[in-house]
Formats: C-alpha cells, structure tokens, sequence
C-alpha cells in the first residue's frame, strides 16, 4: 500500500516520539507470520507495554536519526517490525522469546540497547534482564544485608555478656 508524503511525515514522526523515549528496541523478520498470529503478537505487546510497528525500513532510518537507536540504521534489511520497550529493557525481548517458541518463523534480527546494536543471537540475554520490580527488590536486599548484620553483631554483644553472667552466675550456685 502506497503511503502519501503527508502520511509518511506522521508515521517518522510517531515513530521517531517512541524511539525518543524507548529503552530498547528488537526488529524481527516477520516473513511467514499469519495475519492472526500478528495480531495476536499485537494484543501481547500491547499487553506488555511494547510498542510494535510494522514500518518500511527507509521510514524507520528518518525516525532513528538524532534517537539511540540511529546505530542500527544500517542493519534495517527486509521485512523487518519493530518492537520498543518503553517501560522495562528486556521487555520487548521477552515478548518475542516466549512468541517465538511457539512461531518458528519469527526471527529476531537486530537488538540495540543504550546507542548498542547487537544480533539476534543476543536475545536470551537481554531477556533475561530482570524487571523494574525484580531490580528494586534485588537493590533492597544488598541494601538490607549489611543492617541486618550490624543489628545481629550488636545484639550478640549483649547477648554474650548475658551468656556469661549466667555462666557465672551458675558456677557460684554450684559451688555455695
């Protein structure tokens, strides 16, 4: 379907608003996906907090110029669509991990996280970064850890004092 010059003007610019603001980006090859199939991978990504677009190539290099995302303009070959993790950076990843079990004709062709381009091949990694939340909880428990700690060393202080006055305390009414 042709696209005019005015509606190629708005999708660079909706494209290149979301490549602003998006943590990392995954182009697969969706070449013998059904239409059904795409949907569905739609409603996950929606789901997900994934921004998907399908958009021609020579479209996507206009949006990525001046964004993170500009190193992987010339990797963009084929019929490629474009998955923005706007919230978490392994998001878009795990979406198309766990999509891809199920689809083998999905393939993952590029991955670029903070101005780096990566293969496909890099998928299992930046999948496997932890979310928003698994990261806070993470960061909480090496940030409780030493005051917990410092708690059990003071504590046992007492304690130990304690320990030994009764031991004392013992060893006299043993002996009188």
């Amino acid at each position: 379907m042709k696209l005019s010059l005015e509606n190629k003007k708005v999708v660079v610019a909706e494209v290149a608003s979301v490549a602003q603001t998006a943590l990392s980006l995954v182009a697969a090859d969706y070449s013998g996906l059904t239409v059904p199939e795409m949907t569905e991978l739609r409603a996950k990504a929606r789901e997900a907090g994934v921004y998907l677009r399908v958009v021609r190539n020579t479209l996507a290099r206009r949006a990525f110029e001046k964004t993170t995302f500009e190193c992987v303009s010339s990797a963009l070959v084929g019929p490629l669509f474009l998955a923005f993790s706007k919230e978490e950076p392994g998001a878009a990843a795990r979406l198309l991990k766990q999509f891809a079990k199920d689809h083998e004709k999905l393939e993952v062709k590029i991955i670029s996280i903070d101005g780096q381009v990566m293969d496909g091949s890099a998928l299992e990694a930046i999948a496997s970064l932890p979310t928003r939340d698994e990261a806070i909880v993470k960061l909480m428990l090496v940030m409780r850890a030493p005051m917990e700690k410092f708690a059990r060393t003071l504590k046992e202080t007492q304690g130990k004092l304690v320990r030994t006055l009764a031991a004392v305390r013992d060893k006299k009414q043993a002996e009188g």
